[in-house]
């Protein structure tokens, strides 16, 4: 994410005509104590009777939260904005554009890349700002760079290139459409620009490109050259650090634990890792220091509130406090009687269903056994009472009939009865196919999934996912083919893509070791190797219920 990074550093979008000096005060504190900003916006948001000065409130806020990494905080507070806005009034045109962006922003971040560009294509409709439209523009470009777009993203930065006569824009520019063009076509040669850029920001001075172009480098030669890649990783990393940017420092340490010798890449690996726990921590801390500061806005509004009442006379204080009272307390009873009776309604509907699927469960029951059982019993019955000489093997195995015939009615009644669970692995599995990824399911079919248990079930189904997580985040992978099928008691479940495979020594994150572990709860097994030629291929097998 540098290169998008150092677009939001760089090319702010132009802030809206501030005439509030509550907004002034926030303001000032922007970029430099952030928790003391977000407290006067939040109170400009709670307080202030102007929708446009709520709407840029929540806009700033958003940004603020987004750079703390709290990027869900930040699309609430967006909508919130947005609630505020009149896409009919061009007073609120720039506000408008901003909250878009931002949202488009928040998107990338959180790897909703499909939903990205129809925010940016609404940014860019209440844009007139020739700078901020070229962000715009770059930004819509890396959506479709991180789908593997390639030919929408070239097309776009083709576009805004030679629009562009701001050094460190171009550079960003020329970096990203330079590694576009790369990653679409691997014979294609990006150095010449990747180096071009790297000495603009050297020439400006810009620590944030020279941390993307480091990085780009540090891909382009990881195949070709491993030395030169290790080299521009370490310069990333101490460009990361200078800036004070964690998510680049992470970034760089991921190359330098893949580039270094073991000794060297296990200490990396310890840095990242502790690293990234910082990070995280740092982020959760952030989203309930955002919301902690709210509540503190909101209650010490609640306390002014008060104290301006008690200036007031107190008779009639005291009256429209108890009409209010009052009130809310015939509201709330109201309520809460309307929420009841919703409640009580829904709970016997649901009963009603309960009840009747019981119903129906017994009368198919008590058919069976009456048709299949009840003559059978009768027959066995009379035998036993009238033959005076009777027959031990046909008792023997027509009571064995008897039992065989009552067992099977009452897995009838107790088999699983989700005929619509293939369908639902079916639809999960095939929503990962883009149009770059084909994704073909065999095997996956009812006779199968009715020999396994609702346990089983349950986890299989996570464990599939999880396995199409990964393959849509790292594998490259033009097709996917996953493979169900019986042999014997054991079922087995083929995963093969002709991505990049797992390189050996690669440690399992949190996702394939929480794979691992639903799997031994089944009592099965997991292997991962190398497919035929390229790619991965994954083996789960287990048995049963």
């Amino acid at each position: 994410m540098t290169g998008f990074l150092a677009c939001r550093r760089e090319d702010p979008p132009p802030p809206p005509i501030i005439i509030s000096p509550e907004l002034q005060k926030a303001e000032s504190f922007l970029d430099k104590q952030n928790d003391s900003a977000f407290y006067y916006l939040n109170k400009v948001a709670t307080a202030s009777k102007d929708s446009l000065q709520i709407a840029i409130a929540y806009n700033e806020m958003a940004v603020i939260q987004s750079d703390a990494g709290d990027y869900f905080g930040a699309q609430e507070s967006l909508s919130m904005s947005l609630r505020f806005l009149d896409h009919r009034n061009e007073k609120h045109y720039k506000c408008l554009a901003s909250d878009y962006n931002e949202l488009g922003v928040a998107s990338i971040k959180l790897q909703h890349y499909t939903v990205a560009p129809g925010y940016f294509d609404l940014a860019l409709r209440f844009s007139n700002d020739h700078k901020f439209r070229l962000a715009i523009y770059n930004n819509k470009a890396l959506a479709y760079q991180r789908m593997n777009n390639y030919p929408e993203a070239l097309k776009i930065y083709s576009k805004i290139l030679p629009q562009t006569a701001r050094k460190k824009t171009y550079a960003r520019i020329l970096t990203n459409m330079a590694i576009s063009k790369w990653r679409h076509h691997p014979d294609y040669n990006p150095l010449g620009e990747l180096l071009r850029a790297l000495k603009i920001r050297r020439d400006e001075k810009d620590l944030w490109g020279l941390s993307a172009s480091f990085a780009h480098l540090a891909e382009y030669y990881t195949q070709s050259r491993p030395d030169s890649a290790l080299f521009y990783a370490k310069a990333m990393h101490e460009a990361a650090r200078q800036i004070g940017s964690p998510d680049d420092e992470l970034e760089a340490l991921g190359y330098l634990i893949r580039l270094s010798e073991p000794k060297a890449a296990k200490a990396f690996f310890g840095k990242y890792q502790q690293l990234n726990d910082s990070l995280v921590n740092a982020r959760r801390a952030a989203g309930n220091q955002f919301a902690l500061i709210r509540y503190d806005v909101e209650r010490n509004q609640t306390e002014n509130l008060k104290l301006q009442k008690d200036n007031a006379e107190k008779k009639y204080q005291l009256v429209v406090r108890n009409v209010l009272l009052i009130s809310a307390f015939v509201v709330l009873l109201i309520l809460m009687i309307v929420a009841r009776m919703r409640y009580n309604k829904w709970k016997k509907r649901k009963e009603l269903e309960k009840q009747e699927a019981i119903l129906e469960t017994r009368r198919k029951a008590s058919k069976d056994v009456h048709d299949s059982l009840s003559n059978d019993i009768y027959l066995l019955m009379k035998r036993i009472k009238h033959d005076e000489v009777l027959d031990r093997s046909w008792l023997q195995s027509h009571t064995e009939l008897v039992y065989k015939r009552s067992r099977n009615i009452s897995y009838e009644i107790l088999a699983d009865t989700d005929e619509f669970f293939p369908a639902r692995i079916g639809d999960l599995l095939k929503s990962f196919g883009t149009e770059n990824t084909k994704v073909l399911v065999v095997g996956n079919e009812q006779a199968l999934w009715q020999r396994v248990g609702a346990e089983a079930k349950l986890e299989l189904k996570y464990v599939l996912q999880e396995m199409m997580v990964n393959m849509q985040k790292h594998s490259r992978a033009a097709n996917v083919v996953v493979k169900f099928e019986a042999k014997g008691d054991t079922c087995h479940i083929t995963y093969i893509d002709d991505g990049i495979g797992i390189e050996p020594g690669t440690v399992h994150q949190n996702g394939l070791t929480n794979t691992g572990t639903r799997i031994n709860s089944i009592r099965g097994r997991i292997i991962f190797g190398a497919n035929e030629g390229k790619g991965l291929r994954i083996d789960i097998s287990f048995p049963f219920a």
